[in-house]
């Protein structure tokens, strides 16, 4: 919970529209941050990793889902909110000078935009795993197929993420 903690200090201090939405405690639970941050490749600034992913994890929820920080009905507000913390945890990752995490995180991004406009957004809480699993440690070869299997659209897409994320993703 402290690095949702110092993701909302963020949004609050740069404040409306957003900072106007701010829950007075962040609630649920820490996302895919802690996992990405305790890779090899995030080794030299793991708190920064674990931060930017939860700022592009808090987006996608502002986008598709409940936001742990905010507390709005506004759609357009959360759509906002969304793409400002993606852009914020973007261009921290940029700042770190790490092109393949940036590579990975937008192409999940896309992917869970595809998955969704498809009705298939209930594979993205594994993408999301395997996503910051690659952040950390890097892309393996299976998760690139299984990539390229979602990006398709093939039904064996979902079985294969399953299978390359368990027994550790949220289902």
């Amino acid at each position: 919970m402290v690095t949702l903690e110092r993701l909302r200090a963020v949004v609050e201090a740069e404040g409306e529209p957003i900072a106007s939405a701010l829950r007075a405690s962040p609630e649920g639970p820490s996302g895919p941050g802690r996992l990405a941050a305790s890779g090899p490749r995030a080794a030299g600034d793991p708190d920064g990793y674990e931060l930017l992913v939860e700022a592009i994890y808090e987006g996608y929820l502002l986008h598709y889902a409940r936001s742990r920080l905010l507390a709005t009905d506004d759609r357009n507000l959360a759509l906002l909110a969304g793409d400002r913390l993606y852009a914020l945890g973007l261009e921290r990752l940029v700042a770190l000078g790490d092109v393949e995490a940036v590579r990975e995180l937008a192409d999940m991004i896309s992917l869970c935009a595809l998955l969704h406009a498809r009705g298939q957004g209930e594979s993205c809480g594994r993408l999301w795993f395997a996503g910051a699993r690659a952040v950390g440690f890097g892309a393996s070869a299976e998760y690139a197929a299984v990539k390229a299997l979602l990006r398709v659209g093939d039904p064996a897409g979902a079985a294969a993420l399953a299978a390359l994320t368990e027994p550790h993703a949220p289902p």
